[in-house]
């Protein structure tokens, strides 16, 4: 004799409503499955403490770390701007070429160093519109570039950014 759909969706039937009864703690008409539910919940208790701050510390971290790694980028482009402004005013007031570049490089350490980066860390050119670069009403245009590392990687240069800022003056009439 053939099997009516009815014959086997029926047991299928009771079998989930049963576990749906034990996963959702309702009473089913015994007494023991309801103590059972009730340890089961109290078994349960914490738990979504641990798991919150599981996921929390999870998030947060990378969150953390993207958040430390902007702020060395946005540092590292206030030092840059800063470094290349200094150096272009250092430079126009010189009055020696050798000098002046000199005097423009050290401006520059100085100000990559008040940002805590180093020499290695930065490159610096100095372009002029005119032969001469002392010569009055001559452009001079300071370039400065800056290496980013990444914050808290001990091995390798793994850099997060390259920035890089220029800074023009005239050379003054009376200088």
């Amino acid at each position: 004799m053939p099997l009516s759909r009815a014959d086997v969706l029926n047991p299928l039937l009771d079998t989930l409503k049963g576990r749906l009864r034990i996963a959702l703690c309702l009473r089913s008409g015994s007494t023991e499955k309801a103590t059972t539910c009730a340890r089961t919940s109290n078994a349960q208790n914490g738990s979504a403490v641990v798991e919150f701050t599981f996921l929390a510390l999870l998030l947060m971290v990378p969150v953390v770390y993207f958040i430390v790694t902007v702020g060395q980028i946005q540092g590292g482009s206030f030092a840059v701007v800063g470094a290349a402004d200094q150096a272009a005013k250092v430079f126009v007031t010189q009055g020696d070429p050798a000098n002046a570049r000199t005097a423009a490089e050290q401006t520059v350490l100085v100000a990559l160093r008040d940002y805590g980066y180093t020499r290695e860390q930065a490159s610096m050119d100095i372009t002029c519109d005119r032969s001469d670069c002392l010569s009055a009403g001559t452009m001079v245009t300071v370039t400065v570039w800056l290496d980013v590392p990444l914050p808290l990687v001990p091995f390798g240069d793994v850099r997060a950014s390259r920035l890089s800022a220029s800074a023009a003056q005239v050379v003054g009439r009376f200088a």
